[in-house]
């Protein structure tokens, strides 16, 4: 009777406790976090085997036999270079959907329109024009393939991976996840790694979702190039001496040139990217250009600073310890200064394919270097190099997190960190909203609390009015402005959308020029296409993006448009029922 008892007892007892450990488990892991202890650390081995060899194929192989080389015969540069600009052309041109679709672009283009889903079939296409740009002289560096590979295979293997109940959500966490699994490996720096990826797709805020399977993603990344390559950190400096009050003070004098600098290139880079864009030039031929002109800016420099290790060509990862430890005259770091942001516009402007980390980096080194020397005087200006690259990264990339701890990981100067941490403020400040990225929005948009499950077709208008392409300035007034009052109308060509025109694109055509202008020459070429099952989250991100025209184009399956969805279509979705459009 008493064993009886004994063991019921402690049935019950069991029972009591098991429920209390399941309801505590079950709060703990409601949001199903525990996928990403199996799906992170997968994404990142992936990932960092992926990028030992982009490493491995550019840095070891492609870049360090012709560095020597270009030093050796000044005069093979120029065709060297643009020998590999007009392969990157080729492939981009013949063997990609987009010639300006790659890189960290396509990656936060992605994120934020197409729910990260990335097209896999051109990915060794893009991976092998990024060896081309930045192996044979590119004014760019690794990040770009880096952080487009690891976004591209967290995409992947959302859609081959089994039995985790993946959402498209998911999607994109695996895509950023993915994103800073690359970042980490290829600077052998996990955590600027995770702050870049979370940092990367707005101006003013992160994508917290990602924050745990990108931190997991980003370790286990380094750890295997690390495991393959070692783990020496990537340029090895060590910061000379302490800072005092007094370089506190000029660190933020140091963000302030910084700010301005930055947000002078970015502003350069944004424009003549855009006209390069809309160049109506084969893609190969822009980039036969862009590798002339990138070549020649070696040339000049290697012509009349013989003898130095620096060259404004390429990754360039030698010169960043090179700027940060060797004296050099002001003379020399402004040309080099001058000479790499040429050389970055020509590379990435006209279409190369990679991204422009440590450019940015290098950019911002010469201006510090030079206000050691040239303002405050001192003999140590180590320091004020590396406030001077992480105030310019935060500045043109938007990246203020990610620029000090990029800056403390990879040179190991982490006696620096505050300094750095105040120059980036003060440069990220300054700059506004200039930035290198054009796919950056402001911020994340507060996710709906209301209705659920409207798609795009159940609240775009059908009926779109709109402007032909062909028509002049005067014809859009007299036949579409003066009888419809709409805030943006749809440019059409037959029946394409190819532009967006507002008040604000016509206030900038002269009046006596109405008679002559074509609508299609002052419209934006900027539009967004969604299908009609696009859910209502997805259109209210897409229409709250950093844009001036809050237009989208609803187009069926084959591509037709068969309606227009506003803000305002949005506010009657989300009003009263009752309430008539």
């Amino acid at each position: 009777m008493s064993d009886t008892y004994d063991h019921t007892t402690a049935g019950r007892r069991y029972r009591k406790y098991y429920a209390l450990v399941h309801e505590d488990l079950s709060a703990i892991y409601s949001r199903d976090i525990h996928k990403w202890l199996l799906l992170a650390p997968l994404i990142g081995v992936v990932t960092g085997i992926l990028i030992t060899g982009v490493v491995l194929v550019i840095l070891h192989f492609l870049w360090a036999h012709l560095l020597s080389f270009y030093y050796a015969h000044h005069l093979l540069i120029v065709p060297l270079t643009t020998l590999g600009f007009l392969l990157t052309g080729l492939i981009m041109q013949f063997l990609t959907p987009d010639p300006n679709q790659h890189s960290t672009e396509e990656i936060i283009a992605s994120y934020h329109e197409h729910k990260g889903d990335i097209d896999f079939r051109p990915f060794w296409f893009k991976l092998l024009a990024a060896a081309t740009t930045v192996g044979f002289g590119g004014s760019a560096a690794l990040e770009g393939p880096s952080i487009y590979g690891g976004g591209a295979v967290g995409s992947w293997l959302w859609g081959r991976v089994r039995g985790f109940k993946l959402t498209e959500a998911d999607r994109r966490v695996m895509l950023i996840s993915g994103a800073a699994a690359g970042m980490a490996a290829v600077f052998r720096a996990p955590l600027t790694g995770l702050i870049f990826a979370l940092e990367m797709p707005y101006h003013e805020d992160l994508a917290h979702e990602a924050l745990l399977p990108s931190l997991i993603a980003s370790v286990v990344s380094y750890a295997t190039l690390v495991a393959l390559l070692g783990s020496k950190p990537l340029f090895g400096f060590i910061g000379a001496r302490r800072f005092s009050e007094r370089d506190l003070l000029w660190s933020a004098l140091l963000g302030v040139v910084c700010g301005l600098a930055a947000m002078v290139f970015a502003t350069t880079f944004r424009r003549f990217r855009r006209f390069a864009i809309n160049l109506a030039v084969p893609h190969t031929m822009k980039m036969v250009a862009g590798g002339i002109a990138t070549g020649l800016c070696g040339l000049i420099f290697v012509t009349f600073y013989p003898g130095l290790s620096l060259m404004p060509l390429g990754p360039n990862y030698e010169a960043v310890k090179d700027i940060l430890v060797q004296p050099h005259p002001t003379h020399t770091l402004l040309v080099f200064g001058i000479l790499k942001a040429a050389a970055t516009l020509f590379t990435l402007g006209l279409g190369g394919v990679s991204a422009m980390f440590v450019p940015l980096l290098l950019m911002g080194g010469t201006i510090g270097k030079i206000f050691g020397q040239s303002v405050v005087h001192v003999s140590g200006v180590d320091l004020y190099a590396a406030v001077g690259m992480a105030s310019f990264i935060a500045a043109a990339y938007k990246t203020p997190l990610a620029a000090v701890i990029f800056a403390a990981e990879t040179t190991g100067g982490l006696l620096f960190l505050i300094p750095t941490l105040i120059g980036s403020a003060v440069a990220y400040a300054v700059s506004g909203e200039a930035s290198v990225s054009a796919e950056q929005r402001l911020h994340e948009v507060v996710k709906l609390s209301g209705p659920t499950g409207i798609k795009a077709h159940q609240i775009m208008q059908t009926q779109i009015v709109g402007v032909q392409a062909e028509a002049t300035v005067r014809d859009f007034f007299n036949n579409v402005a003066n009888r419809n009052h709409h805030l943006v109308y749809p440019v059409m060509k037959s029946e394409e959308p190819v532009g967006l025109l507002s008040l604000w694109e016509i206030s900038q055509v002269p009046a006596d020029r109405w008679e002559q202008t074509r609508v299609e020459e002052v419209a934006r070429k900027e539009i967004i296409r969604i299908g009609g099952d696009t859910d209502l989250d997805e259109v209210v991100r897409l229409l709250t993006r950093a844009q001036r025209d809050r237009l989208l184009v609803v187009v069926s399956p084959t591509g037709t448009p068969v309606g227009i969805i506003t803000v305002s279509d949005v506010l009657q979705a989300l009003g009263p029922r009752n309430t008539p459009r």
